[in-house]
């Protein structure tokens, strides 16, 4: 039997993973970059399975914006950075909080297994498991929300963390713990405030811990760093939040 074809928004390296899944599943991928207007795809297809939205999180939701509406119930999310909001005013999206890396050249590295939800969230497992990379199908929305702030304390702190102290993961944490803590508590503060939800903050940075040990060399500042932190301020301005440390890491900036 033909499967109905999967819909690629965003052709980079993380695309490219999953259109190679999807395909080993026997799945047609249509893919669509900045060149290929979504609508002119629309009109070729209009009932896909899945519209995987690969792009990055600065590009999400121009995206979204563009979504035609036999689209909208049909959305797979993989972005940083994401959370609820992001999607509010679509139906239930499939997300997964990807733990793998794809560098060009070089296969894709995973540190634990991705979390994912949603009304196909088996399928997307399925797939990637034709390339062994390892997920966690979950069971609720509680979960997920749970793990989408994991993966967004993780990259804010190892980020945000490395524009002071460099270096890997692994070294953040065993010379640099209190500090790393420090940022930790506060980007915990930020994410409680953007999902009007509190959680454990000792269950986060033992999750968080778990995926700095999948991966101990893995580097503290990539090149979004500084915006990252200029975007965590700014949700912290709206909220009235101190967050004196991370405050004073902007102060410390050298000036661009």
């Amino acid at each position: 039997m033909m499967h109905k074809p999967i819909v690629l928004i965003g052709t980079g390296e993380m695309g490219g993973v999953f259109a190679r899944a999807f395909l080993r599943r026997g799945y047609p991928v249509y893919p669509i970059n900045r060149a290929i207007p979504i609508n002119e795809t629309h009109e070729l297809i209009a009932n896909p399975q899945m519209v995987l939205v690969a792009v990055g999180e600065n590009d999400l939701h121009a995206v979204l914006s563009q979504m035609p509406e036999s689209w909208s119930d049909k959305l797979c999310l993989l972005q940083n950075e994401l959370l609820p909001n992001d999607w509010q005013g679509f139906p239930e999206p499939t997300i997964i909080s990807v733990w793998f890396e794809k560098k060009p050249g070089i296969e894709a590295k995973v540190i634990i297994p991705s979390p994912v939800y949603g009304p196909q969230a088996n399928l997307v497992s399925q797939a990637l498991s034709s390339l062994d990379i390892p997920t966690r199908v979950l069971s609720s929305e509680n979960d997920l929300l749970f793990e989408l702030v994991l993966k967004n304390l993780y990259i804010l702190t190892s980020n945000i963390a490395g524009l002071k102290t460099g270096g890997t993961v692994g070294e953040l944490w065993t010379r640099h713990r209190e500090f790393a803590r420090t940022i930790a508590g506060e980007v915990i503060q930020i994410q409680q405030a953007l999902t009007d939800t509190r959680f454990d903050a000792e269950a986060l940075i033992h999750a968080m811990l778990k995926a700095f040990d999948g991966d101990p060399a893995h580097q503290c500042m990539g090149r979004s760093a500084p915006a990252r932190l200029s975007r965590v301020l700014e949700h912290a301005d709206r909220f009235g939040l101190g967050v004196p440390t991370l405050r004073q890491l902007q102060t410390d900036q050298p000036a661009a």
